[in-house]
């Protein structure tokens, strides 16, 4: 006779945001303390930013499973980890219908530079899906570049012409490079 494990309680989708100081092992505990509680690592994005460890990470635990992992997860706070955990939910509805573009951006480095950027782009009901930026170090001159790239859902609605427009003056403003293009 064949038995049929009961079926396990359905998963719960978690998004953690965390943050340590830098230091050797702190992926691997994160990564141990899911597996332990047969949890699923989905996506995520971590770095190093001025000394310290940042990321976001989504993933799955089963729902009889989760009071525990929240649990093995204030156990890693004794090593310098802080976390914020949300449940994620299915993505609201679409309302209007977008196209995906590609913004990279490079100068040199000054205050403001996202809040004119992003600003424009809010402006026109453009939302930012993914932003990453760096400043380093000119290669002839040493001064500080601000890079960032940027990946855009851009209504079909918009009009294409007014925000390279708008963002073109910025650029001139501010002194950077500025391309967007269409993902492909």
């Amino acid at each position: 006779m064949t038995v049929v494990p009961e079926v396990q309680a359905l998963s719960k989708s978690l998004v953690l945001t965390l943050i340590a100081p830098d230091q050797p092992g702190l992926v691997e505990a994160l990564s141990q303390a899911l597996t332990d509680h047969g949890g699923n690592w989905l996506q995520s994005r971590m770095s190093h930013l001025a000394g310290q460890f940042a990321g976001i990470l989504s993933c799955t635990v089963p729902g009889d499973r989760s009071e525990a992992f929240l649990g093995a997860l204030r156990e890693l706070e004794s090593r310098g980890l802080r976390f914020t955990v949300e449940g994620s939910g299915e993505a609201p509805a679409a309302t209007t219908e977008a196209r995906s573009f590609h913004l990279e951006l490079v100068g040199n480095d000054r205050p403001g530079i996202v809040r004119e950027i992003s600003h424009a782009l809010a402006q026109r009901g453009v939302n930012v899906e993914e932003l990453d930026t760096e400043c380093t170090s000119a290669p002839m001159t040493g001064e500080t570049l601000f890079k960032a790239e940027a990946r855009l859902s851009v209504p079909t609605t918009a009009d294409l012409d007014a925000l390279r427009r708008d963002l073109e003056a910025i650029a001139n403003d501010l002194m950077v490079e500025l391309a967007l293009a269409e993902a492909e």
